[in-house]
């Protein structure tokens, strides 16, 4: 069943998120540490067997400098600078095997997956370990550090993510210039967060995207991950305030209003994991803090889909997009 607004007032929602004032300078601090560490990538080919495209065993440094694994794929033989995606990856999973993600490859990209630090043992396997430890937290990473934004979980993440944007453009197989950033879930949210910190990418596609409006998000399902968040305020009864304060530095909504790059999104209406609104608040304020023109910006809606969204349709409908985008 549609598990949230019709379809025009989602289109009018906005979130309640109540941004920080020191959001901006947060993330700016948080950058610069992680940029104290040379990006140092280490790109390794791998043997798989498969002759359409060649992999490569890849490593940088992310958040503190600690080191983030990735695939690098890219089609058999190329060396010239290719335009790139740079992919993230849903919730639980990790980086998987090196002959599970051929489709950018295929059509011509070079395509960066980034390992999950501390997941990978949901639905995909995963070779990267968070070292940073934890106060009291649930299970599952949604309350893993929650008692201050420099702490929590996603700050690691995030940084990540920015990284692996940076260890791309420093790859000589890739274009620095024409780079694209996607994901499901909890990679649609991780784009966004790069979306709204890092300048000069050439599009963003969020697919059902998670880690946004949390305000919302937390009271309109009983899935996990947001669920998480609900089973710990349970307990910590007394502590919603500050965690709805850290979670604001996280949130998709506020990252993707700084965002200039134009994006596709893709919501389900029938989706009790990322339930629409919050998929829509991101999406209504995309680009509302851009400088001169926003950016341009789309949204696909799937009236009969779950989580799933648009699954491999989604897939079909992004590579026209992307030959628009990362081609000459």
């Amino acid at each position: 069943m549609f598990t949230d607004l019709p379809e025009p007032q989602l289109r009018q929602h906005r979130s309640t998120v109540v941004e920080p004032d020191d959001f901006d300078d947060f993330w700016r601090t948080t950058l610069d540490e992680a940029r104290a560490h040379p990006i140092g990538v280490v790109s390794t080919p791998v043997e798989t067997g498969l002759t359409t495209v060649d992999v490569f065993d890849v490593e940088f440094a992310g958040y503190a400098g600690q080191p983030v694994r990735a695939w690098l794929t890219v089609p058999a033989g190329q060396r010239a600078p290719l335009p790139a995606v740079v992919e993230y990856l849903g919730y639980g999973g990790g980086r998987g095997l090196a002959t599970e993600h051929t489709l950018w490859a295929s059509a011509g990209y070079a395509h960066l997956l980034m390992d999950t630090r501390g997941q990978g043992s949901g639905w995909s396997v995963g070779d990267t370990a968070d070292p940073d430890g934890s106060g009291p937290a649930g299970s599952g990473v949604m309350t893993r550090g929650i008692g201050s934004p420099e702490t929590y979980y996603h700050r690691r993440l995030m940084t990540d993510a920015v990284r692996a944007v940076e260890a791309a453009r420093a790859l000589d197989v890739v274009d620095a210039e024409r780079i694209a950033v996607l994901g499901v879930s909890q990679g649609g949210g991780l784009a966004l967060a790069v979306a709204g910190l890092v300048d000069g990418l050439a599009g963003v596609f969020p697919r059902v995207p998670f880690l946004c409006d949390f305000p919302r998000a937390i009271v309109m399902t009983d899935s996990d991950p947001y669920r998480e968040i609900g089973r710990y305020l349970a307990v910590h009864r007394s502590s919603t305030e500050q965690v709805l304060g850290t979670l604001a530095y996280f949130d998709g909504v506020l990252h993707a209003r700084r965002a200039t790059a134009p994006a596709w999104f893709s919501t389900a209406l029938m989706d009790a994991t990322c339930p629409p609104s919050t998929v829509f608040a991101a999406f209504n304020d995309y680009g509302s803090l851009a400088r001169g023109d926003a950016p341009a910006k789309e949204i696909t809606v799937y009236p009969f889909n779950g989580h799933e969204g648009g699954g491999p349709h989604e897939d079909a409908a992004t590579l026209p997009r992307l030959r628009a985008l990362l081609r000459p």
